[in-house]
């Protein structure tokens, strides 16, 4: 009897150990909110017992350095994050593990943008797409129409009432950058920009400082994943989304990092991102992603986005994610040093042009005309074109992280400069104008 007992013990021993050895800690490194992490966390752990997630959030280009600094003592098993050019980074830089998700029967393709890797480095898991928010009540209190494009975003109409996150700060924003860049072109897509940033209201530290701000009625509009909008009507909000013509929609994409601690973890949870338990997840009221499996819409609320049906979707811009991550530096600086840190002189400029085109009258003479056209060119100018800031000299100069090259201090206090004196130029023949009046 007692030989028995000490038997029935050693083995339940053993199974537990096994157990333990097949759980244990599955960190992940992501730039998703609680919000989402927390139900996922919940339910991944509960269809996988004996596995724990940690999850450490950190803003998509900081988890990218991240993984880059530490790949020598990784302690990383996942990377989870919207931009699809994040990962090609680490792709490229040998920073992902090959792997085949035992979960079959997903697309090849959301819209015309591959959902995977094609050398499993990373997968799909959901979609998303960018574009603006607005708070109805808001907007009716501001007398305020609903803007459907990016370029109603430039009306004089919506100054001071829109928000927007720093492209440097916020993996998703640089995407919507460079969507809008590629989707208008270099000039046309920048003179959009700051067309749009001569109205900003503020500019968010991280992205979801712009929903939050929409939700509260602190600003009428954002520009946002669309998923942030979806959370918020699923709360009860009163707020709208709409996708401009010019926009694209990508895959969210979790990989599993080289060298990961748990590597059984890592692979169990993105299997379980791809399953049906995990697809069902990003249906909650809180996250309200779209699912990467057709099938999962069948469940989802009325009026859902479905961008394996909805015809919108099909017309979409296919988005180049190799441009897009050979550049992102250059981009996310020309944004700081264009607009977020030259705000309050593009308003001012802005505000100026838009004062002496109303003081005008429906019957401006031709010498006012001329000067407004100029102040508007002075703001739409750019210090590069699209060829030298995708050169291998500029890009380079964008390679030292925390550490600036001297060249790369250089060209941004070239283009703060260029910023500043283009501004002040265009302030000053749109009050040369606006004189002109009768």
């Amino acid at each position: 009897m007692l030989k028995t007992l000490i038997a029935a013990l050693a083995m339940t021993t053993a199974v537990a150990s096994q157990a333990y050895a097949q759980g244990g800690t599955v960190t992940v490194v992501t730039s998703f909110s609680k919000d989402v992490t927390d139900p996922v966390k919940a339910k991944f752990e509960a269809v996988n017992p004996g596995f724990t997630l940690d999850v450490q959030n950190r803003a998509t280009s900081a988890g990218v350095k991240y993984l880059q600094e530490t790949r020598s003592n990784n302690q990383v098993d996942l990377f989870w994050a919207s931009a699809p050019d994040a990962f090609d980074t680490l792709k490229d830089g040998d920073l992902l593990a090959a792997f085949k998700p035992s979960v079959t029967g997903l697309p090849e393709k959301i819209g015309a943008y591959p959902v995977n890797d094609p050398d499993g480095r990373y997968f799909g898991f959901a979609a998303s797409g960018y574009g603006i928010m607005s708070n109805d009540r808001y907007l009716a209190a501001n007398e305020l129409e609903a803007p459907k494009e990016w370029g109603d975003l430039i009306e004089p109409q919506y100054y001071d009432h829109i928000a927007i996150a720093a492209p440097s700060r916020s993996g998703t924003t640089h995407l919507t950058i460079e969507t809008i860049l590629q989707g208008e072109g270099w000039d046309t897509g920048w003179a959009t920009l700051k067309g749009i940033g001569g109205n900003l209201q503020q500019v968010t530290d991280r992205s979801f400082g712009v929903p939050d701000a929409v939700n509260s009625g602190q600003t009428g509009i954002g520009i946002v994943i669309d998923f942030f909008a979806f959370s918020a009507q699923a709360s009860g909000f009163p707020v709208s989304f709409s996708y401009p013509s010019v926009t694209t929609v990508v895959p969210a994409n979790v990989g599993i990092v080289s060298n990961a601690p748990n590597q059984e973890g890592a692979e169990a949870f993105v299997n379980f991102l791809l399953s049906e338990d995990g697809q069902a997840v990003l249906l909650e009221p809180t996250i309200r992603r779209l699912p990467i499996n057709p099938a999962t819409y069948a469940n989802a609320p009325e009026g859902y986005p479905n961008p394996f049906e909805d015809p919108q979707f099909q017309s979409m811009l296919t988005f180049d994610s190799d441009r897009s991550s050979s550049r992102t530096a250059v981009v996310d600086t020309l944004f700081d040093q264009l607009i977020s840190f030259q705000l309050d002189n593009l308003k001012s400029a802005s505000r100026a042009v838009n004062e002496a085109r109303e003081a005008l009258g429906d019957t401006p003479s031709p010498e006012a005309v001329a000067l407004l056209d100029e102040a508007k060119a002075l703001i739409a100018a750019m210090p590069v074109t699209e060829e030298e800031a995708s050169s291998e000299g500029i890009r380079a100069a964008f390679t030292g992280g925390d550490e600036k090259t001297a060249r790369q201090a250089e060209l941004e206090q070239q283009w703060a400069s260029f910023a500043s004196g283009n501004y002040a130029a265009a302030k000053a023949k749109a009050e040369e104008a606006a004189a002109l009046a009768n």
